[in-house]
This record gives C-alpha cells, sequence and structure tokens, in this order.
C-alpha cells in the first residue's frame, strides 16, 4: 500500500489509467465542499449536536413524535437543497465511471452531469418523502410544504402513517436490490475508487472487500484514515476538493 501523497497520486493515476472498468464509492466527505456538513468529522454534524444523531435512528424516530417534529424542522433548513456540485463532484463527472455508488443523499453526482442510471443512491435520497407503513412516496418538497403550513409531523395522506424521509436511518434496512446491483458492480470492476467515505457504516463499507477478493485495485482518497486502508492499493490522503481534481484532471484520456 501507498500512503506517500505524491507517489499515491502518481500511482493512482496509472491504475485509473489502466482501468477498463471503474466503480467509485462516494460518502460525506465528497459533499462538505458543497456546504453539507459530514457527521463525524471535526466540523461532522454529530460532533456538533450528539443529540442529532437520534434523528438518525429509526427506532428514535419511530418511538418519539419530539424527535419526529425536531427532524422535520432540520429537513427545512437543510443545506442540501441549495448546495451545488463542488470539483470533487465534477472530476468525478469527467472520469465517467461504469457506476458511482454513493452513501450520499444530496443528488449532487447528478447535479454534476453523472447519468442518473450510473447512481447507485445506497442511504436513498433526501428528495423523497415515504410512509413507514404503506410504502407510499412524495416529493419531499411537496411534504415540507404542508410543514410550512403548520404540520409539525404530517402523517401519510394514504393511511395516516409515519412519514421520513426517503434515506436509510440506523436499524433500517437498505434496499436489497440496490445492495445487490452495488456488489455485482464492484465484484466486476478493475478498480473500486473510494471518494470521501469513512468507511465506518455497513455494508457499504464491506464493498472494498467485495472489490479485493474479485481482484480489482483499489484505491481510497479520503482526509482521514478509514478502517481500510491496509486492504487499499493506494491511500490518497486530503481534501477531496484536492485530491480528486489533482487525481483525474491531468489524465490524458478521459473517459468519456
Amino acid at each position: 500500500m501507498t500512503t506517500d501523497p505524491d507517489l499515491g497520486l502518481s500511482e493512482a493515476r496509472s491504475l485509473v489509467t489502466g482501468a477498463g472498468r471503474i466503480v467509485a464509492l462516494t460518502g460525506a466527505g465528497i459533499s462538505t465542499d458543497s456546504g453539507i456538513p459530514d457527521f463525524r468529522g471535526p466540523q461532522g454534524l454529530w460532533t456538533r449536536d450528539p443529540a442529532a444523531e437520534q434523528m438518525s435512528n429509526l427506532q428514535a424516530y419511530r418511538g418519539s413524535r419530539e424527535v419526529r417534529e425536531r427532524t422535520w424542522q432540520a429537513r427545512l433548513v437543510h443545506p442540501g437543497w441549495d448546495a451545488v456540485p463542488n470539483a470533487a463532484h465534477y472530476a468525478l463527472e469527467r472520469l465517467s465511471p461504469t457506476h458511482i455508488v454513493t452513501q450520499n443523499i444530496d443528488r449532487l453526482h447528478q447535479k454534476a452531469g453523472s447519468p442518473p442510471e450510473r447512481v447507485l443512491e445506497l442511504h436513498g435520497t433526501m428528495f423523497e418523502s415515504v410512509c413507514l407503513s404503506c410504502d407510499d412516496h412524495r416529493d419531499m418538497r411537496a411534504t415540507l410544504e404542508r410543514v410550512r403550513a403548520g404540520e409539525t409531523d404530517p402523517p401519510c395522506q394514504v393511511c395516516g402513517g409515519i412519514l421520513k424521509s426517503a434515506t436509510v436511518s440506523f436499524g433500517q434496512h437498505l434496499d436489497q436490490n440496490l445492495l445487490r446491483a452495488a456488489r455485482a458492480a464492484v465484484s466486476e470492476s478493475d478498480l473500486l475508487l473510494v471518494a470521501g467515505s469513512s468507511l465506518s457504516v455497513q455494508p457499504a463499507a464491506s464493498l472494498v472487500s467485495v472489490a479485493s477478493r474479485a481482484g480489482a485495485a483499489v484505491v481510497i482518497c479520503n482526509g482521514s484514515e478509514t478502517p481500510y486502508d491496509a486492504m487499499a492499493t493506494v491511500v490518497v490522503r486530503g481534501p477531496l476538493g484536492d485530491t480528486l481534481p489533482a487525481l483525474i484532471s491531468p489524465l490524458a484520456n478521459p473517459r468519456n
């Protein structure tokens, strides 16, 4: 495993250039330059406000109207509504990987021009609301208009059940079809590029093991250490807004 920054970038470029099928796995670190805080970093949402983690816990959300009301107010002011892609998103769009498996809910990859059919939103999206009882999906903007109109905990308009964002909370199962698609894409790849993920949440983090078992190279670009660094072919440390453009922009033959 290479960890020297300059050597790491050089080796990573060589690996990317030689790879026929690249899959990217992205996490919160790729969107921090767009004004969306991560969760566990020094300025992360849960670092600054530990109680906010309850809003991402399905059991706490189901069991407490107070938690739900607080969560709806947080959704109104989520920075993702006004966020725009940053240099890292555009660099990844230029790379044009076979698939982008993202843990993010902000759809900034699609806003940057990555084809929606190539983006697997493993943890869902903030742009839809869903009923926990009947699975009715609605545009989140329409649901938030109900909150602005005075409904502090808006119920499902079909069955009266509890609504939440169409994101995966702790204690909630991932979409198994999406997970299978992500594992299949990684197992068929020549290179897995991890960008901005702490690799601390399963099963997304296990995709590194899937890539390694399949014989694919693994390049990890992140601002801090991850539990999977020892499994990587190359580790490139630094802010994603710097490292991804530095990795991808100099490539002689853009893949798109």
